[in-house]
């Protein structure tokens, strides 16, 4: 499909076809080519939960509004930021400085660099933390809508959900917010697709401040 299209045709569907399942092989495509966006210092502070069985997502369903398509798609994911993400003992920073010095962005002489940087962007706040987390979740996020699209499937994100009680339903560590839930599957084609919602324009979008 052509990125335009994508683009396009890309909906927030609120039914999905409960005979249409979405396989692994897809979801795990859908995922890989998500994670190419890009995130501060390549540090990917996002993770995944993955629902498939009713009684889980039914659970979660509870805690969402009660909205039907959390338990009516195939799959819904909890999308989850790392405020963590940025810190010198947490497991992937070690791994994505090793994997920029492979790669030449990066020297062992610079380690302290950024240490320091990281700390001074990220660290010196929660709201930093919280912003780092989520931003770069963000990016991840819509990249799977747009990944799903891609290969024919839709998507619905939600932030119609009791936080804490998620986390704690799902034995969520503390140091994750959950920006987001994602339905994820095929549009039940007996229902009606809702029109597309306006969009802002580009004069309505630039703006300056005097």
């Amino acid at each position: 499909m052509d990125f335009i299209d994508v683009i396009n045709n890309r909906r927030a569907v609120n039914f999905f076809d409960p005979d249409k399942d979405v396989s692994d092989e897809t979801l795990k495509s859908i995922i890989e080519t998500a994670a190419k966006v890009p995130s501060s210092f390549n540090l990917q502070p996002w993770s995944l939960i993955v629902l498939r069985d009713h009684e889980e997502k039914m659970r979660l369903q509870s805690l969402a509004w009660n909205q039907p398509k959390v338990s009516e798609a195939p799959v819904t994911l909890i999308v989850l930021a790392d405020r963590d993400g940025w810190k010198e003992d947490h497991r992937f920073v070690e791994k994505n400085f090793q994997e920029m010095i492979k790669t030449g962005a990066m020297t062992e002489e610079q380690r302290q660099w950024f240490t320091d940087a990281r700390i001074s962007l990220y660290g010196e706040s929660e709201e930093k933390q919280l912003a780092f987390a989520c931003k770069n979740t963000g990016f991840f996020a819509m990249a799977l809508m747009l990944a799903a699209k891609n290969l024919g499937l839709d998507t619905h994100p939600m932030d119609g959900f009791d936080h804490e009680a998620v986390r704690k339903e799902f034995n969520i560590p503390d140091n994750y917010w959950i920006p987001l839930l994602m339905a994820v599957g095929y549009f039940n084609k007996d229902m009606e697709l809702a029109l597309p919602k306006w969009r802002k324009n580009f004069e309505e979008i630039v703006v300056t401040f005097h």
